[in-house]
């Protein structure tokens, strides 16, 4: 009989209300992108001190390192906690796929670095160019996709293993790959546009963005839609294969 796959998902954000009613907060929002059935999906709720036991962390077949508000160029001690977590995985050669912050955060832990995106917010729906490699080739999927973005840091620079796998105008590293465990994805894939629409209503609450910026994120999602298929597909196979 065929294992069980487990997986478990590193929670680096706080669920808001609306989130939490509509899908069971940003864990089942990924898991709802990632999960087939019979497998086992588990969260860990980093960002509050939540992490795996160093038993545990062999028993899993990949990670996912979510979204958050935090800066993953910061020295919180979770934050600090969780690049020495990432480090361990890569040298057990865990599947690792990080996502906005957890893209930024992955590039640290393996020698990279990051902080303020020198085009400032970058938030709505963007047009990203995947770039010729071997490791896409074989999925058959479009060479130009839209995702979700809202990010404000990126990565700066790649960690000495890394290859970049797609690039956007405004941001140079949008993916990258790390052999065949490691993946960062500076968009948001899992992202649907409610969810976007009222986190830009609580970005603009919080003063972190100006009117202009919610106007033209919002003016970006009436024009076309996110490439979530191929996205979703992209993220399964590399989680999975």
């Amino acid at each position: 009989m065929e294992k069980k796959k487990r997986f478990a998902v590193l929670l680096c954000a706080e669920d808001s209300d609306y989130v939490k009613k509509k899908y069971g907060g940003y864990f089942g929002v990924f898991v709802s992108m990632l999960g087939e059935e019979g497998e086992s999906w588990d969260v860990y709720r980093v960002s509050l001190g939540e992490f795996p036991e160093d038993g545990e962390i062999d028993g899993y077949d990949g990670f996912v390192v979510t979204g958050s508000c935090h800066d993953a160029h910061s020295n919180d001690s979770w934050i600090c906690k969780l690049v020495n977590l990432l480090k361990r995985l890569d040298s057990m050669q865990k599947k690792v796929l990080g996502i906005c912050f957890g893209h930024q955060i992955l590039s640290r832990a393996l020698g990279g670095k990051t902080g303020r995106a020198a085009n400032g917010w970058d938030i709505g729906l963007r047009t990203v160019d995947l770039l010729p490699s071997k490791s896409l080739s074989s999925l058959q999927i479009p060479s130009l996709l839209t995702v979700i973005e809202c990010h404000r840091d990126e990565v700066w620079e790649l960690p000495p293993s890394a290859e970049v796998v797609a690039r956007s105008k405004k941001t140079g590293v949008e993916m990258f790959k790390c052999g065949d465990h490691i993946m960062g994805i500076q968009g948001h894939p899992e992202y649907t546009k409610d969810i976007l629409i009222h986190l830009i209503d609580r970005l603009l609450q919080r003063n972190l963005i100006q009117d202009c910026h919610a106007a033209e994120a919002k003016a970006t999602m009436e024009a076309c839609e996110p490439d979530q298929e191929p996205w979703k597909k992209l993220c399964k196979d590399f989680l999975k294969a």
